[in-house]
């Protein structure tokens, strides 16, 4: 029997477009009621809150990078992965609803910051996700959740590159003076949103054999 073609989506590398690179991948979004990825959040280096909605459709992935099938110009057409409202009633916008003010990625934020971290005349607002409805975005380092407690931390996913069916969740597992990356099957898993949940135990998870992210996996 043939093995399945997995595809390897390491959290944190460089995305490149045709014309050059165009960011890297900050999360991966994931429909947990069908366990696939839908789409790679790619975010320009250094400039937080531009970050957009990549169709999976578009991905060429190796664990060194992702490569997408389109221009930067392409890229910036996509939609944003996150937005920002200000919030109703704060400074300077009293009496307005968030429909009625203006929304833009929260990099612009940090202007007008006053002493001890507050914001001199500028109104508070708030910053989230636009993703498909449903669907939950995984980011590099969130908790991993066994039984019996916390065993490392996200280092990214892989999927099957036929049907985009999530295979397994790869882990770093340990501590500094003892790490290794695991890939942890998808039966394992219970839940997805505010770290990974599993269904099985620490020792259980330590005992998989360590995995190289320059190598496929089987399924």
């Amino acid at each position: 029997m043939a093995k399945a073609q997995t595809t390897q989506f390491v959290i944190g590398v460089d995305a490149r477009c045709t014309d050059g690179v165009c960011g890297e991948v900050s999360r991966v979004v994931v429909d947990p009621v069908a366990e696939t990825i839908t789409h790679l959040v790619v975010e320009p280096k250094h400039r937080q809150g531009l970050g957009r909605l990549v169709p999976l459709d578009l991905v060429d992935a190796t664990p060194e990078e992702v490569r997408l099938r389109c221009t930067t110009a392409a890229f910036e057409q996509l939609d944003t992965a996150e937005e920002t409202q200000f919030l109703p009633g704060s400074s300077g916008y009293r009496g307005y609803g968030p429909g009625q003010m203006l929304s833009w990625p929260y990099y612009g934020l940090g202007m007008g910051m006053g002493m001890g971290g507050g914001m001199a005349g500028v109104p508070q607002a708030i910053t989230y996700e636009t993703l498909p409805l449903g669907e939950v975005s995984v980011r590099r380092g969130e908790q991993v959740h066994a039984i019996d407690g916390d065993i490392g931390r996200v280092q990214g996913l892989v999927l099957d590159a036929r049907n985009h069916h999530v295979t397994h969740v790869l882990l770093q597992e340990g501590h500094l003076w003892g790490r290794k990356e695991v890939a942890i099957p998808i039966g394992a898993v219970t839940g997805v949103g505010d770290g990974i949940r599993l269904k099985i135990t620490k020792q259980e998870v330590q005992d998989l054999p360590p995995v190289n992210l320059d190598q496929p996996l089987s399924s």
